[in-house]
């Protein structure tokens, strides 16, 4: 069973639920564990949760994130 955790942006550390509702564009909420295959790597906009390019994560490394899905 995956599960929800939550993190920076820009640090790539866990953060709590609090942190994501005082800074909604800087954190991202990610479901891990059990159901996730990780096979594909993919970038997102923290803040819209869209994909972006990598080089939209280059200009802008502490907004976006990088993951496996």
């Amino acid at each position: 069973m995956a599960r929800s955790v939550n993190r920076s942006a820009g640090s790539g550390r866990f953060v709590t639920a609090s942190t994501v509702r005082r800074n909604p564009s800087g954190t991202t909420t990610e479901k891990v564990g059990r159901g996730t295959s990780n096979k594909s790597t993919v970038h997102r906009s923290a803040a819209t949760g869209r994909f972006v390019t990598e080089a939209t994560v280059k200009r802008h490394p502490d907004k976006t994130i990088t993951q496996r899905v």
